[in-house]
């Protein structure tokens, strides 16, 4: 007799906490989101809990990495968790009251997804019958309604409500600590004393939890880590606040944390050599917001998008790989072993800020190596020469156009001896036969070819 017993079903269901959910690589693992729905995808469905996702943003014109925190905390309140705030360079409530939030009514979010896809009528060409019912290629994972606890859509146009910042304060679901209003209360040592009073202020409000029994997960938002406002930072005191925090977290498993660096220390160039890999060991996940304002060529190459996502570390868990290999839609790395790694491998992401959310896509080139029309016509900046005869549409000045003239070299003709018009050849039987030699027809020499191109753009030329 087997020794086997089938485990029975309990009739008690596990407790499902608020905005999370099982993580597909492990059943072990808790997910929490994001509030982009596309970056939850890239983090293998999500932020897990006990683990910290840090955000660097190296362009200090922009504020991507600003917009990744402010999601992060809408989408804390939204789903009723427990949020602590930790305030730089502004007031941490002020700062909080900027963050976005959701619309109510269905036929608004309805509104917001159509202002994002054009006209199909407009946009429509004529193709193939065989293609019409085709899907349509898309570039990011579809967002997700707001029905749906796990992760809401946030509208950057719209802010949160004063009544539910008021209610949170009140309730003790949302919490403030500001690095400015107690400066110096904590002896100072040899790191940092704003490092040291934030891991205190950390260790303070994860202890009041354990203390209540509450099985509500904890977010914890840091802004702008190594700003001005932390005071004079080393790259040691850097590393050691991320350790300490990532050791506080895996002691307390309903809790997760989110922190953006400031643009100075987002770069190798700050700090010791290879510091973005030191950062990545550090922390469970470290991603690059790499805005195309730092070089112009990038935003004329690809105009529909606004940065590169660059991957450092992702977060695994109870697991030797991370999720996101086996799971991300947007990486492609699943895709790339179904196909038994015949593809290209991982796909290039990239970013995008439109009128009502921020969007992580896939990056491809467009038509044209970067033009967004196909051009099956000239130029109208182009000139062509053609026999010597001008013909332009837009005036061009002479230090846009130069020509060049191409000279074809025909080959000399052999030449015949004089007084030999006769060549003797022998026929089958073995008599001599005398043939008149043909007369050498004169070729036909070809017309000068001249060649237009722009100096400006040395690629783009026509005959």
């Amino acid at each position: 007799m087997s020794s086997f017993k089938r485990k029975s079903a309990t009739s008690s269901k596990t407790q499902v906490l608020p905005g999370t959910r099982p993580s597909p690589g492990s059943i072990s693992t808790t997910i929490t989101s994001t509030g982009i729905p596309s970056l939850d995808d890239i983090l293998g469905g999500g932020l897990p809990l006990s683990c910290s996702l840090v955000v660097a943003a190296p362009d200090p014109h922009s504020s991507y990495g600003e917009l990744v925190q402010k999601t992060f905390v809408s989408q804390g309140l939204a789903c009723k968790q427990d949020v602590l705030v930790v305030g730089g360079n502004q007031d941490a409530l002020d700062w909080v009251k900027g963050c976005m939030w959701f619309r109510s009514s269905t036929s608004s979010s309805e509104e917001s997804t159509e202002d994002q896809k054009p006209n199909d009528e407009e946009q429509k060409i004529k193709i193939a019958w065989r293609y019409e019912q085709m899907k349509q290629f898309q570039t990011t994972v579809e967002s997700a309604s707001n029905s749906e606890e796990f992760c809401r859509t946030f509208d950057l146009t719209t802010r949160v409500p004063s009544s539910t910042i008021e209610k949170a304060l009140k309730d003790g679901k949302l919490m403030i600590c500001d690095v400015l209003d107690t400066f110096g209360t904590i002896p100072s040592s040899k790191s940092n004393p704003l490092v040291q009073k934030v891991l205190v202020c950390i260790e303070e409000a994860l202890s009041q939890r354990s203390s209540k029994m509450s099985n509500t997960p904890l977010r914890i938002c840091i802004l702008r880590l190594g700003s001005y406002a932390w005071g004079d930072l080393r790259s040691q005191d850097i590393l050691l606040f991320l350790y300490n925090l990532r050791s506080l977290l895996r002691r307390n498993p309903l809790a997760c944390a989110s922190i953006s660096l400031d643009s100075c220390v987002s770069t190798d160039a700050w700090g010791v050599p290879g510091w973005i890999q030191k950062l990545g060991w550090m922390c469970d996940s470290l991603i690059t917001l790499d805005a195309f304002t730092t070089n112009p060529s990038l935003s004329t190459l690809f105009p529909s998008h606004h940065g590169m996502v660059r991957i450092h570390t992702l977060p695994s868990p109870h697991t030797l790989l991370p999720p996101s290999d086996r799971f991300s839609t947007l990486r492609g790395l699943s895709a790339s072993a179904a196909e038994g790694g015949n593809s290209s491998g991982e796909n290039n992401l990239a970013f995008k800020c439109t009128r009502k959310r921020l969007i992580f896509e896939t990056m491809h080139l467009d038509v044209e190596g970067g033009v967004g029309e196909r051009r099956t016509t000239p130029a109208p900046t182009t000139t062509v020469l053609d026999n010597g005869s001008h013909v332009s549409t837009v005036p061009v000045s002479k230090t846009a156009v130069a020509s060049i003239e191409v000279k074809v070299e025909l080959e000399p003709l052999p030449e015949v001896k004089a007084g030999s018009n006769e060549l003797s050849s022998y026929d089958n039987i073995g008599t001599s036969v005398v043939e008149e030699a043909q007369a050498p027809k004169p070729r036909l020499k070809k017309s000068k070819k001249t060649v237009a191109f722009r100096s400006d753009r040395p690629d783009l030329y026509d005959f």
